[in-house]
């Protein structure tokens, strides 16, 4: 192994070397110059790809998993999305997973529990709803809903519903990576009716610019488990007429903890962004993980110098340290993304760094 730089591993293989490797691993040992340059890399290098899973391809597979499975004896009923470069952890992008979950109306899946922070963001249907902690929240189109780690949760959908598809995004990879894992059902299957009014924690926590002058509330993730799609669309339209947004992301807006104002996860981040019509971000790049899933219209994203057309309800990612840009082709309509991200991880550790694209104006050549 070579490499040509100074203050990097520069050790020519020889037989006497070799040998004394080979001594080495009998004691569960090695040279740190034979791996220095893999894992001390000079910036991060992602294993994982940029991919887009188009709905339109999914749909049929997710609805066809009904016929085949049922609730009870699958768990729950859950495509995966499978990144190429991070097959051997089941993730979708770095240590992020997400999966494309269906229940049919009346369905109702057990309560559990989990060490990972999980999250839901609607697709299509009605009637579905999900019970944290005795805290039952209805569930609509584009509704951003917490599950967050340790809590006893179930979802289900009502009877006089229809079938319900949404995206579930967790950090699995990330807790089994450290290996801090555990999974518990609820010893009733479901949990008791706690009698507190639906959407309670949206009701009392969701107040823009206002807290309960009671409220109290110390756990290290979000009270407010439902944020509603319609004051979130308004917001980002009340904050474009504020701003001109980000160069790079156009109108972010990034949902918080209402207590905090920090994320509203301990390990999990989540964003939406608007791309008002015609509009086109600079590149940039940044450390973390993130997945969006195209909340409303249309348009691309270049990635690593590869352009991803998408539409509403596609799933895309962004891998740690790629270039990433996008744009709106519509010159009529916004386009609204959702993703989520380890920016909790990342930041916390003192790990986040940025760089803007430098050059053609701070926009990518795509590749043919």
């Amino acid at each position: 192994m070579r490499e040509d730089v100074i203050g990097r591993a520069n050790v020519e293989d020889t037989p006497e070397l070799e040998a004394y490797y080979k001594e080495l691993e009998q004691f569960e040992a090695g040279a740190l110059w034979t791996v220095a340059n893999k894992i001390e890399p000079w910036q991060p290098k992602s294993q994982s790809v940029p991919v887009l899973w188009r709905y339109k391809d999914l749909r049929e597979h997710v609805l066809r998993s009904v016929d085949l499975v049922t609730p009870e004896k699958a768990g729950r009923r859950v495509i995966y999305l499978n990144n190429p470069g991070r097959r051997d952890v089941s993730a979708a992008v770095g240590w992020l997973y997400s999966g494309l979950q269906v229940m049919n109306p009346g369905e109702v899946a057990s309560a559990h529990a989990h060490s990972a922070s999980a999250l839901r963001f609607i697709m299509e249907g009605s009637g579905a709803y999900t019970i944290v902690d005795g805290h039952k929240m209805t569930l609509g189109a584009r509704d951003f809903v917490l599950t967050p780690n340790g809590t006893w949760h179930e979802h289900g959908v009502e009877a006089s519903g229809s079938p319900c598809i949404w995206q579930d995004g967790l950090d699995i990879p990330f807790v089994n990576a450290i290996e801090a894992n555990f999974y518990a059902v609820h010893p009733k299957i479901q949990q008791d009716d706690s009698g507190l009014p639906i959407d309670d924690m949206t009701k009392t926590w969701g107040n823009p610019g206002l807290r309960p002058a009671t409220g109290k509330w110390s756990k290290g993730y979000s009270p407010m488990f439902k944020y509603e799609w319609e004051p979130t669309y308004e917001s980002l339209n009340k904050y474009a007429k504020a701003t001109d947004g980000s160069p790079f992301d156009g109108i972010l807006m990034n949902y918080v903890n209402p207590v905090t104002g920090g994320h509203v996860m301990q390990t999990i981040g989540a964003s939406m962004q608007m791309l008002r019509p015609g509009e086109k971000t600079k590149s940039h790049r940044h450390t973390g993980s993130f997945i969006y899933q195209v909340a409303k219209g249309s348009g691309y994203s270049i990635i690593d110098g590869k352009r991803f057309n998408w539409q509403e309800r596609d799933i895309f990612c962004v891998p740690s340290w790629a270039w990433h840009e996008h744009g709106n082709d519509s010159n009529t309509e916004d386009a609204c993304l959702f993703t989520f991200n380890d920016l909790p991880v990342i930041e916390g550790l003192g790990f986040y760094r940025e760089e803007a694209y430098g050059d053609n104006a701070g926009h990518q050549a795509v590749a043919a």
